[in-house]
């Protein structure tokens, strides 16, 4: 029998934290109009896509359940478990409470950053979805209201051959022509056959020139027809990021990705501050506050928070109004199923200064068979107008894909 992490005592007294349930608040009043709701219960099931998703449902008195997913990893469902207890009977819809509740409880458990935070965006997802259920109201009418219909969505790209230019720029075009994508993304920290040392962050001449050639071949390919970025994942050194960044200044790039690891922000400010290839940066930050730091330091060009990482769809709004007074445009990381996709699409509505959202799964034959309705389409993703995330999930699907060893949460 495993432990049972909804039943782990809580070594902190009360007086030492900011205990914000509604007991000790003292939020009694009756909402009425259907809005006295109570949380029973939250569940897990853990997705074996192309990332392990962990898809959250969390369940009410009255039958209405909300869906939402935490950024894949291992640890997620033990903590989203252990928190469980801290939220039943409590009321869904007072989200932001109930979020600062879980940071505040969750602090001497690693809530300032990492997967704690992703955990609690998880169930902060699935409270958007329920609270837009219950209020009968789409999620971005939660948020603030609509600036647009329609998301739009940039691909990325591999191919076999990611470290051969031509084949890169090959797919490129097929992306383009045959997928209907007019935004896409490709790696630039593929081998070239030049590395002499993984461990040290360098590069090369021959390493530069090779990755200013997969730039040079895809931007020509698509010219017009397609904006495209390029990312790095946190691999390189500041000395090698300027040079790498300044090689590829000459081409149309959309932005350069994580080019220096992320825990020296002075490095990044200095990286960015090069050059004129737009660079991006957010996915290994969380909340707020670290985002926040990026963009003070004009550290960025674009910001690129991860909604089901850094905090959840509010936190995500609260990134994008920061980076708004700075006028720094967010361009949404996602390497998620099609509920947190909806969920940054929903954040990207509402919010002025929206880029794009990522999808990182066209290769995966059967990411939209989790749910019932379409969610890409040419290129974009239309903002639903059913209440909540507008998602319904194929329980089916999420059944027949399950990691080995994974048990399916309560229908709704």
């Amino acid at each position: 029998m495993g432990v049972d992490y909804a039943e782990l005592h809580d070594p902190n007294a009360e007086y030492t934290m900011r205990e914000l349930s509604a007991e000790t608040m003292g939020v009694r009043a009756k909402r009425g109009g259907g809005r006295d709701v109570e949380i029973t219960d939250v569940q897990t099931t853990m997705v074996d896509g192309n990332f392990p998703w962990t898809l959250v449902r969390v369940y009410t008195d009255a039958g209405i359940v909300g869906t939402g997913e935490a950024y894949w990893g291992a640890g997620v469902p033990e903590l989203i478990e252990r928190m469980t207890p801290m939220i039943v009977g409590e009321n869904p819809l007072d989200i932001d409470r109930l979020y600062e509740h879980l940071i505040q409880k969750m602090s001497g458990e690693g809530s300032i950053e990492g997967v704690t935070v992703t955990a609690i965006s998880g169930i902060e997802v699935a409270l958007h979805d329920l609270a837009g259920k219950i209020l009968e109201l789409p999620a971005y009418q939660l948020l603030g209201g609509k600036y647009r219909d329609e998301m739009r969505v940039y691909c990325d790209c591999h191919t076999e051959a990611e470290a051969d230019p031509e084949a890169c720029a090959d797919e490129a075009e097929r992306v383009v022509e045959e997928l209907g994508y007019d935004a896409l993304k490709f790696d630039l920290d593929v081998p070239s056959g030049l590395e002499k040392d993984r461990a040290n962050r360098h590069l090369r001449p021959g390493e530069i020139r090779h990755k200013a050639e997969i730039v040079e071949q895809v931007t020509e390919r698509v010219k017009d027809r397609a904006d495209v970025a390029f990312d790095c994942h946190w691999t390189f050194s500041g000395g090698s990021a300027k040079r790498l960044a300044d090689a590829i200044e000459e081409y149309d790039v959309w932005w350069l990705e994580d080019p220096v690891p992320p825990e020296n922000l002075k490095v990044q400010e200095e990286v960015t501050k090069s050059t004129t290839t737009p660079i991006t940066v957010g996915e290994n930050r969380y909340r707020v506050t670290e985002e926040r730091r990026l963009i003070e330091n004009q550290a960025v060009d674009i910001i690129a928070p991860d909604l089901p990482k850094v905090g959840g769809m509010r936190e995500t709004r609260k990134v994008a109004d920061v980076a708004n007074q700075y006028y720094v445009p967010v361009a949404m990381h996602n390497v998620s199923s099609p509920v947190a996709t909806m969920a940054s699409a929903q954040v990207g509505a509402a919010i002025p200064n929206a880029l794009a959202v990522e999808y990182h799964s066209y290769e995966l034959g059967w990411w939209d068979d989790l749910v019932e309705e379409t969610v890409i389409e040419d290129g974009s993703i239309e903002i639903p107008e059913e209440p909540g995330l507008g998602l319904t999930l194929d329980m089916d699907a999420v059944e027949e894909h399950m990691v080995d060893g994974e048990e399916l949460f309560d229908s709704a």
